[in-house]
């Protein structure tokens, strides 16, 4: 026995020692941080703060033990020699503690570029550091062009929002850029969301550069109450300081190869009704001193809902009246969770597709029912989309596609001479509209409710008469 305890002793000093010395063999609580900072670059991402054509800016993160942190850029070369080129600018840093860690953010606006270049660039400091990614500059001058657009992400990330964000790559991987149109993620400040935001877009938010506007889900509560941006907003992307003061980095302009792109803030106007006296100020002054031939709006909140019990009549009452009267083109909004295209009602049946276009859509997976107002044309329910818009000369050509991968919506605008557009629808006839009651929610519907649906159904249906045929499974009750 003696034998046997002293065994015991020695064997638990053993241990104990192993455990002191060699850490990482412990078996560690879960710390509740999917997506902790380290001293490697992560959650880079490409955006514009200034011209295209000559300046790219890039953000990202790392833990606190990066005091001082580094870009690296040299024009890229298919040898590896193009190393040998490189400069390097130091990173202006803020420190972000978040609900679950604290962390550095860096970002760097490379300037002086030349158009039309492909760059190779790094990221990192403290001896650790990214890959080298490419980007290629803009055209000086106007140029043919595309992108995609997303609507609301928001929710499950990481599991179904990845899927449309690659898919919507796949399909077209030549794009210039990605425009989000507000509620990237659910809950403004949880790291673990954009966490999950920036895991579902990967290595492809480091090649392309982001324009992003922030949805109602981008604010939250302080703690006297108050609606305020995300504290995440600012560290995580480099956007234009071209706006009103009080809004920096979430109403801007950029202009881009012949299309001034304008971001509108419209949880602003939800949180502080002041703010709205100064979005209409200045966007009244950049649609009046505009020199591109297109102008493309993103904002969250749509002017015209798609979704039941959904009416932004501050935001309409607000931009509307400006969109019609300096001739935008296309306006790409979310919010509703839903899919619709269509034109301003006021125009009448004979002039409607004379003005802007107006698109709401949604990229990720939560859904509303369909409420088929009158201005819509073209509309989606229960289905997950992204958008490619090309722009070539005096031809704008928006496409939707599935998830999945197969095209649901598409018309061209063709340029006057006189600056408004001919509208042209592209859909085949041979694309049914997605618009049935998906059955979990048909399930938590009243009959009542069900045969308002079904109303709303027949008078869009009427509308539409001769236009393509519609997918009516799925409506009747019970059916």
């Amino acid at each position: 026995m003696k034998y046997s305890y002293l065994f015991f002793f020695f064997l638990g000093v053993a241990l104990v020692t192993t455990l002191i010395l060699y850490p990482s063999f412990t078996t560690e609580e879960p710390t509740g941080d999917p997506y902790p900072p380290r001293a490697v670059p992560d959650r880079i991402i490409l955006s514009w703060s200034d011209d295209p054509a000559t300046t790219q800016s890039v953000t990202w993160r790392t833990d606190v033990s990066v005091k001082e942190a580094f870009a690296e850029i040299a024009p890229a070369d298919p040898s590896p020699d193009f190393r040998s080129q490189a400069t390097a600018l130091k990173a202006a840093t803020e420190l972000l503690v978040t609900d679950n860690n604290a962390a550095h953010f860096h970002s760097v606006t490379f300037t002086g570029l030349q158009p039309e270049t492909m760059y190779a660039y790094r990221v990192g400091g403290g001896g650790e550091w990214s890959e080298w990614f490419h980007f290629e500059t803009a055209a000086a001058t106007e140029k043919p062009y595309a992108f995609l657009y997303f609507g609301d992400a928001q929710n499950d990330l990481k599991s179904m929002w990845s899927r449309c964000i690659r898919q919507a790559y796949s399909t077209m991987p030549n794009v210039d850029f990605l425009l989000h149109a507000g509620d990237l993620i659910n809950r403004a400040n949880r790291d673990a969301e954009w966490g999950e935001w920036f895991y579902a877009g990967g290595w492809i938010y480091g090649m392309k550069p982001n324009i992003a506007t922030p949805g109602n889900h981008e604010y939250s509560r302080d703690l006297v109450g108050n609606r305020t941006l995300s504290e995440f907003w600012r560290p995580s992307f480099t956007l234009p300081l071209n706006g009103p003061e009080g809004l920096e980095e979430t109403v801007f302009y950029t202009d881009y190869q012949g299309t001034r792109f304008i971001s509108l803030n419209t949880p602003a106007i939800y949180a502080d009704k002041s703010t709205i006296a100064p979005q209409m100020a200045w966007l009244d002054s950049i649609l009046s001193d505009n020199p591109n031939r297109w102008t493309i709006v993103t904002q969250h909140h749509p002017v015209y809902s798609t979704a039941k019990g959904r009416d932004n009549k501050e935001v309409r009452s607000a931009f509307q009246p400006l969109f019609e009267k300096h001739g935008v083109d296309l306006i790409l909004q979310g919010h509703d969770h839903s899919y619709g295209r269509g034109h301003n009602l006021e125009f009448g049946a004979s002039r409607k597709k004379e003005g802007p276009v107006y698109v709401v859509s949604v990229s990720g997976p939560k859904m509303y029912n369909l409420n088929f107002e009158p201005w819509m044309e073209r509309a989606a329910s229960n289905t997950q989309l992204y958008q490619i818009i090309k722009v070539d000369g005096d031809v704008l050509l928006y496409e939707a596609y599935t998830t999945t991968g197969q095209l649901y919506d598409a018309f061209e605008l063709r340029k006057r001479k006189n600056g408004a557009n001919k509208f042209v629808d592209k859909v085949s006839e041979d694309v049914p509209e997605i618009i049935s009651i998906p059955q979990r929610l048909k399930v938590k519907m009243s009959e009542e409710e069900i045969r308002e649906y079904r109303q709303r159904f027949e008078e869009y249906k009427a509308r539409n008469k001769g236009r393509r045929e519609l997918e009516t499974e799925g409506l009747e009750v019970g059916g």
